[in-house]
């Protein structure tokens, strides 16, 4: 019988409920087949967010301002979604059949957007002259919309099980195949950035050169044959059950505190309620002691549920461990709070930074670069700064400081003051591109500017490299400092603030439209055309809140107090290798 269980994998079950065998289920080759549904979500929804902006500009005939809230609003959707896809697979789907349909949705989603970009009837006529442009009408935007929001359903529920279940595919109590999974999440790195890499390149190109329909049926196809190869493997997958959603933990610890609000309580916390085994007790802390009141035992608390769910009701009374951790992950949210601002900044990126290239000179001898491959440098700074972090700076910083590189809190400061020099930069770039347009009377953005598009270089890189920064500071603090009950909570919270910071994009696009409006001849800093705007004076605004937002995560980070760990360097290595864009560990 010892024989016979040490073949198997104790929180593991195989395809029909059975004790998952070690020796024909899990391990590398299954975890591969997973990889193909990340390439092809990175393929599709890199690809077309990069180059969405110029469709809608130049082929829908929108306003510069609405192209990219169009497009902020679908990436912030697509990370929002994440937490859906997230709490289903927790509590209902679980991870293998939550990627089954969310990746058939998303082919669905890609094939819908070829067919609107394709059809005649899904778009309005090219435009007669610069003012002849007529916008794209309400059932032609529907469609548009349908297809791009089906994307994001389908990129939220992949994004939110697909690293999840490739690391289900290895026993962490197995040291060869702990081994393994680091190199899985090597891996995973490696197919984002291919994924990525592609999508500025090779998808732009075909997008601007052979034609936007067969990029985007390049991206469906692609994604239905790799749901084939996901759904061949489902005989040698690991499944493993789903443990409950931790968001229902944390509301059941404030609806609890809430109705003992009136409680008084107790003078010696060993009376609050606890029944977590002691190996896997959180002791209490003094903080957020309103949230104590959910341990306060009342009258008729204890009395015993039956059935599967025996115990008091989670939602009258909850334990002190319980309370502790709904406590830890308020902690987090000052650290939270002042992140969201970086992913702002990035948005820029995908937005008017295009835009800006669109109208200057892309030539390299005879080959024209597509505007949204300019991110080419965006994705080669992670990279770059990944490299050089990891085999100069972290080596050296071992050698003056004793430890293994820069603290999660450190990475994530470098994060905000780079992208906070990106927006500066954007800035004195945006101003010599106006200077020559207005030198040169350009009245369309079609026209081209007789100025370099190489300009941009640095904000993309700046961005690109405080991206490499934050990315992994803030994958390493949620972790590390999240209970170990709620490692999916510190997935989302770190989703959320690229999806609020998206939401913040647009937010503030709007903002500036109606405040400025007045000005700048009536045009205001955001014009339809960007030639007649101050985008140079919206990247300031930028720069600036990012300068109030870094004094902010100062004190938040001086405030904040770590987490007492084991020492984690394996788990860091793995974190700064295997991750680097917000796509990782999601």
């Amino acid at each position: 019988m010892e024989g016979k269980m040490s073949w198997t994998v104790a929180d593991a079950v195989d395809y029909k409920g059975f004790p998952a065998d070690r020796s024909k289920t899990g391990g590398w080759m299954p975890a591969a087949l997973i990889l193909g549904i990340e390439i092809c979500e990175r393929l599709s929804t890199m690809g077309i967010a990069v180059n969405l902006v110029t469709y809608l500009g130049g082929t829908l005939h929108l306003p510069s301002s609405t192209s990219a809230n169009v497009v902020t609003d679908f990436m912030g959707t697509s990370f929002l979604l994440c937490l859906l896809g997230g709490f289903l697979a927790d509590t209902f789907l679980g991870r293998y059949k939550t990627i089954a349909i969310f990746s058939i949705i998303q082919t669905l989603g890609t094939g819908t957007l070829a067919l609107a970009t394709k059809l005649p009837q899904l778009r309005p006529p090219p435009c007669h002259g610069s003012h002849t442009c007529k916008q794209a009408n309400g059932f032609q935007m529907g469609i548009l919309y349908i297809a791009l929001y089906l994307i994001a359903l389908g990129t939220g529920g992949l994004k939110s099980s697909v690293s999840g279940f490739g690391t289900d595919q290895f026993d962490e109590k197995d040291e060869k195949e702990k081994a393994q999974m680091a190199y899985f999440f090597n891996r995973f790195f490696f197919f984002i950035s291919t994924g990525t890499l592609m999508a500025v390149t090779v998808l732009v190109y075909i997008q601007d050169e052979v034609g936007r329909s067969w990029a985007y049926g390049i991206c469906s196809v692609s994604m239905f044959v790799a749901v084939l190869i996901f759904l061949s493997g489902t005989k040698r997958y690991r499944y493993k059950k789903s443990l409950g959603s931790p968001i229902v933990q944390i509301f059941q610890v404030i609806v609890a505190a809430i109705n003992k609000r009136k409680m008084e309580l107790p003078y010696n916390v060993e009376l609050l309620y606890e029944d977590t085994p002691e190996t896997s007790r959180i002791h209490h802390t003094d903080r957020f002691r309103f949230l104590d009141k959910a341990a306060i035992v009342g009258e008729g608390d204890l009395e015993r549920n039956v059935g599967p769910a025996a115990g008091p009701n989670p939602w009258k009374l909850c334990p002190v461990t319980r309370v502790e951790e709904v406590k830890m992950v308020v902690a987090l949210l000052p650290i939270w709070a002042t992140t969201i601002l970086f992913w702002t900044t990035y948005a820029q990126m995908m937005t008017f930074s295009v835009e800006q290239a669109s109208t200057m000179e892309r030539s390299v001898g005879g080959f024209q670069i597509p505007a949204g491959s300019l991110t080419v440098f965006f994705v080669a700074a992670i990279l770059i700064t990944l490299a050089v972090y990891d085999r100069l700076i972290m080596p050296l910083w071992k050698k003056w400081k004793g430890k293994p590189g820069f603290s999660s809190l450190q990475r994530i400061a470098l994060g905000l003051a780079l992208s906070t020099m990106g927006m500066a930069s954007a800035a004195i770039a945006e101003v010599k591109r106006l200077e020559v347009a207005r030198a040169t009377g350009a009245s369309a953005t079609t026209e081209t500017l007789p100025v370099t598009v190489f300009i941009l270089i640095p904000q993309f890189f700046l961005v690109g490299a405080g991206e490499a920064f934050i990315y992994t500071g803030q994958l390493d603090f949620f972790i590390t400092q999240s209970p170990k009950g709620m490692k999916t909570m510190s997935t989302g919270l770190f989703l959320t603030t690229l999806s609020l910071g998206f939401f913040v994009s647009s937010l503030l696009v709007s903002v500036v439209k109606s405040v400025t409006g007045g000005s700048n001849g009536g045009q205001g800093w955001l014009a339809d055309n960007i030639n007649h705007g101050r985008l140079d004076c919206f990247y300031g605004l930028l720069a600036v809140l990012g300068v109030i937002n870094f004094a902010l995560y100062i004190v938040s980070a001086v405030w904040f107090r770590p987490r007492k760990s084991k020492p984690a360097a394996l788990q860091m290595e793995t974190i700064v290798n295997g991750s680097s864009t917000a796509e990782n560990k999601c």
